[in-house]
């Protein structure tokens, strides 16, 4: 399983690429407003700031809700960094766009995704990822692991190569969990990627030795 992480802050990002399994970035719009990036020149700079950290995948959204407007953001995203891929919403236009860019061989992420149907036209649409939300496919009462499995098995029964990008991920289990499910691609926050190495035994475990070895030279 590939590990992306889903922030604009560069610290963060930072952090988790000196940790050794970060293989690319997610963003959004409402992640560039926390860390307070605003001005169109500005986010397009922070977008090249972050392919600088890390050598992975950079998924950079369009704001805009039409075909043409896609296109033309798309193109001037794609064009910033060869890392950067164009985040696109799981809508008409939407999956219009995706076709434009995949077959312009720009790398596409196709957001907001909460069913399986949904995951079928992006593939067949020739999506490079699909990110489906399984927090909040859970916070609608209902199974966002269950989501993840029902795509892997579309999707390997067709041979489809778009790769599912496990989004809206909240705690340590859930990525586990997508794990488990098949999931290609986890993107969650720094913490739920650190919250991997606790166990309480491992502590335990750790504090003994360290003692033991205390003991040992005296």
């Amino acid at each position: 399983m590939k590990f992306f992480i889903d922030t604009a802050n560069l610290a963060q990002i930072a952090e988790a690429n000196d940790l050794g399994v970060l293989d690319g970035v997610t963003t959004n719009p409402s992640l560039m407003m926390k860390e307070g990036i605003s001005g169109r020149d500005n986010v397009l700079k922070h977008y090249v700031d972050i392919c600088n950290i890390v050598d992975g995948p950079v998924s950079a959204e369009v704001i805009s809700v039409d075909f043409a407007g896609m296109v033309k953001e798309g193109e001037q995203l794609a064009a910033l960094h060869h890392n950067i891929v164009v985040k696109v919403p799981m809508t008409k236009d939407g999956i219009k766009a995706i076709k434009y860019f995949s077959s312009k061989g720009i790398k596409t992420n196709c957001t907001l995704v909460f069913s399986a149907g949904q995951a079928l036209l992006a593939a067949k649409a020739g999506a490079t990822f699909l990110s489906p939300f399984i927090g909040r496919v859970d916070d609608s009462c209902w199974d966002g692991i269950e989501l993840i499995s029902q795509i892997r098995l579309i999707y390997d029964n067709y041979g489809f190569n778009t790769e599912i990008l496990a989004a809206s991920i909240r705690t340590p289990m859930h990525i586990v969990k997508c794990a488990e499910a098949g999931a290609d691609i986890a993107t969650c926050p720094l913490s739920s990627i650190l919250g991997l190495l606790k166990h309480p035994l491992t502590d335990i475990g750790l504090e003994q030795f360290i003692a033991d070895y205390k003991k040992v030279e005296g």
